[in-house]
Order: C-alpha cells, then sequence, then structure tokens
C-alpha cells in the first residue's frame, strides 16, 4: 500500500518537473529568439542611430562655437592681460 502511494507520488513528482522544464525551455526559445528581426529593421535602427548621433554633434557643435569658446577665449585672454 504504502508502494503504491510511493508510486503515484514519484509518478506525479516527474509529470509536474517535465511539465516545469517544458515550460522553461519554452519561454527561453521565446524571450531568446530573433525570429521577427530582419535586415529592414536592423537598417532603420542603425538609420535612427546615426539621425540622433548627427543631432547631438551638431547641438554639440553649437554650444561650443557660440557659448563655450568665446567666454573661453576671454577667460583666458584676462589671465594673461593682468597688470598687478
Amino acid at each position: 500500500m504504502f508502494e503504491k502511494i510511493r508510486n503515484k507520488a514519484n509518478k506525479l513528482f516527474i509529470s509536474a518537473r517535465t511539465k516545469v522544464m517544458t515550460a522553461k525551455a519554452a519561454a527561453a526559445a521565446a524571450v531568446g529568439g530573433d525570429a521577427g528581426e530582419t535586415y529592414v529593421d536592423t537598417g532603420v535602427k542603425i538609420l535612427i542611430a546615426v539621425v540622433i548621433g548627427a543631432l547631438l554633434l551638431t547641438l554639440l557643435y553649437g554650444l561650443f562655437s557660440n557659448r563655450i569658446f568665446p567666454t573661453l577665449t576671454e577667460k583666458i585672454n584676462g589671465l594673461f592681460d593682468y597688470e598687478g
């Protein structure tokens, strides 16, 4: 009688473990797969990165040429023109 209970419990445990492992493998395959990604998607990502990079460079160039460099030049000239 105890052996029947033990065998039934083992079968249930093995069945549950198999289902969990199958679900885990299916979830890992769904998350890790890149089946939907194509060359067009990759090209669009690259174009977006290039456009954002160009905008940032333009912003930084404008900031440095109009705001920072003139102020920096004035401060450096002020340091060397000291007549103490």
